[in-house]
């Protein structure tokens, strides 16, 4: 009974004046009581029915008015995955033109090294065979065949001067170990304590002293090795950049002089003007390059001879002290160049077990 009230009560026509005003109903005691019976519902079948109600992705808009027709609901669910589709759209448009740039660019880059180094494997065996010419500094050549053969030699004495450390190093644990010995022997020795006793005291004594002597080595190896190893493989390292510098300059300098060998063309102008910038780039690289060089090889001799000055005078100085048997003059030695000795019993190791 509920439900055909309801029902009827949903399917009347509700009159509209024309100013707005709702017309007399028909059956107001109708809709009174349907009202009634709607209020009347527990509040079990209100939670009954707000439980079982329709999902929000399941309801509908009406484009028309009361009663219209099915064509005008649109389903908020096609709605909502219709943004939801053009939202995806266009953030996968997006994504596509990034990747599309990136490799375009990559594309260049790949293209334009694989011009380059064509030109400057070109070059390179023109100028090996000896049909291409390239750019020579006689001077900048000459200083920089020095310092390679300077380098060589320095590496030799810095071989050398391990080695002499080394040896040294295992004569002074076996003069230590010998004059342990000794000490040993003069206590259980009684009729040779006097003879045991004073040898074990010298090879005390030379073993301070070849500790010492071991310290202004060790000094004067790390001095060479920093030179050798850094200050000069830093300028070999910005000889090598002005090299390759050189070697693409006289490719595109080729190249160029090629281009305007042949034909005044519009195409052929607008290649030789696109060589000539890449050209005027080149030759400014080289010759930028060029001037670090020569600075870097000035200083380079400059800070070597104060260097090799100090380390030379060291080396001699403690060398002469340690076999004249003078002590103090060997300490006095490290005191002149600032060198600290670790001090015996220290936890951390020597500075040969470090090398």
């Amino acid at each position: 009974m509920t439900d055909s009230i309801m029902s009827k009560a949903a399917t009347m026509e509700i009159p509209i004046n024309s100013n707005g005003d709702t017309g007399t109903l028909a059956e107001d005691d109708s809709l009174e009581q349907a009202a009634k019976l709607q209020w009347s519902l527990d509040e079990k079948d209100l939670q009954q029915v707000m439980v079982s109600g329709p999902n929000l992705n399941e309801t509908s808009i009406v484009s028309g008015g009361y009663g219209g027709t099915a064509e005008g609901i649109i389903p908020t669910s096609s709605i909502k995955g219709s943004n939801m589709h053009h939202s995806s759209s266009s953030s996968s448009m997006t994504a596509e033109e990034t990747t599309r740039g990136v490799a375009v660019e990559k594309i260049e880059t790949v293209k334009k090294w694989g011009l380059n180094t064509y030109k400057c494997t070109k070059q390179m065996i023109s100028e090996r065979f000896g049909r291409g010419s390239r750019t020579v500094d006689l001077e900048l050549e000459a200083q920089i065949e020095v310092l390679r053969d300077t380098k060589r030699k320095y590496e030799n004495v810095l071989r050398l001067a391990r080695a002499l450390t080394n040896h040294f190093y295992n004569m002074v644990q076996t003069q230590h170990a010998l004059g342990d010995t000794f000490a040993d022997l003069s206590q259980k020795s009684p009729e040779l304590r006097d003879e045991f006793g004073y040898n074990a005291e010298t090879q005390k004594l030379l073993c301070k002293n070849g500790e010492t002597l071991l310290g202004a080595i060790n000094f004067f190896v790390s001095s060479i090795n920093t030179l050798v190893n850094k200050t000069m493989e830093d300028t070999l390292m910005t000889i090598k950049m002005y090299e390759n510098a050189r070697l693409e300059f006289d490719a595109y300098r080729s190249d160029l002089e090629e281009l305007s060998l042949g034909p005044r063309d519009a195409v052929a102008m607008a290649r030789i003007d696109a060589a000539q910038q890449q050209y005027q780039v080149h030759k400014d690289k080289y010759e930028r390059l060029r001037s670090d060089v020569t600075i870097k090889l000035k200083f380079l001799e400059e800070n070597k001879v104060k260097v090799m000055h100090k380390q030379l005078l060291l080396f001699h100085n403690a060398i002469s002290a340690y076999f004249a048997g003078n002590q103090q003059q060997l300490e006095q030695t490290l005191k002149q160049f600032n060198i600290k000795l670790r001090p015996p019993g220290a936890d951390k190791p020597s500075w040969l077990e470090e090398q």
